[in-house]
């Protein structure tokens, strides 16, 4: 069984983590799964993606502990960047990286019983990129549910303008296909230039930083052009870059 489904409406793309039995979460090969889906959704000719997941008891129980991710992958900004919309749709447990999934996601429509929630100062660990929850909720919020780890429940979320609709239980789907619907009644280029201006406005926070430097100098470590360099050092001739 697939891990991760995408199924095309038209020119909407819906994206679903495809492990209910494990409450949605997310393993190396979700995070995985999830960055190609969207980075073939941003290369593509579709206009609008839904981020959500199969079943109703959880959008995602956050990572995997029995196989940790590489969670950035799966974060929209940081694992892949499109200037089309995103819209995350929640139903149930939003656990840990389900909440930064869902924070970096241009719209958030949540059923009524859905909860967010951070456990990770009560485990112990935590990879610091929910830090970015202070630019998207009222401060002393995000760090109740950060520091506290307090459980905060779709309508107390839909309240301070954390999550942009409310759904009865099963109505999260069809809400964020009726919002892409809109959305694609709206002009590409002004909603792309709106979103890049946005990013320039609310900058990424340290950790989102931090991984952008790493996969930069990843790249360069990786490249055929270091591979050329250390031959023609050793050949003792010019090397020949190719810039790949």
């Amino acid at each position: 069984m697939d891990v991760v489904s995408v199924e095309e409406r038209g020119r909407i793309s819906l994206i679903r983590i495809n492990r209910p039995d494990r409450l949605n979460a997310i393993s190396s090969g979700v995070a995985v799964e999830l960055q190609r889906a969207f980075e073939a959704f941003a290369a593509s000719d579709q206009r609008v993606a839904i981020l959500s997941a199969a079943g109703e008891r959880a959008f995602s129980a956050g990572a995997d502990v029995s196989d940790l991710p590489e969670l950035w992958r799966c974060i929209p900004g940081v694992g892949f960047a499109t200037d089309k919309p995103l819209i995350a749709a929640v139903s149930g447990w939003c656990v840990g990286g389900g909440i930064v999934m869902a924070m970096m996601c241009d719209l958030i429509v949540a059923t009524e019983t859905a909860t967010f929630y951070y456990p990770e100062a009560r485990l112990g660990i935590t990879g610091g990129m929910i830090s970015s929850l202070v630019t998207r909720m009222p401060y002393h919020l995000a760090m109740e549910i950060m520091l506290l780890g307090s459980k905060v429940p779709a309508r107390r979320a839909h309240e301070v303008g954390f999550v942009n609709r409310l759904t009865p239980p099963g109505g999260h789907e069809a809400e964020a296909m009726a919002m892409a619907e809109t959305l694609l009644e709206q002009a590409p280029l002004v909603m792309g230039t709106l979103k890049r201006l946005v990013g320039e406005i609310v900058p990424p926070g340290p950790v989102e930083r931090m991984v952008g430097t790493s996969r930069a100098m990843a790249r360069v470590r990786d490249s055929e052009d270091l591979a050329e360099g250390i031959r023609a050092h050793k050949e003792k001739r010019a090397p020949r870059f190719q810039g790949r």
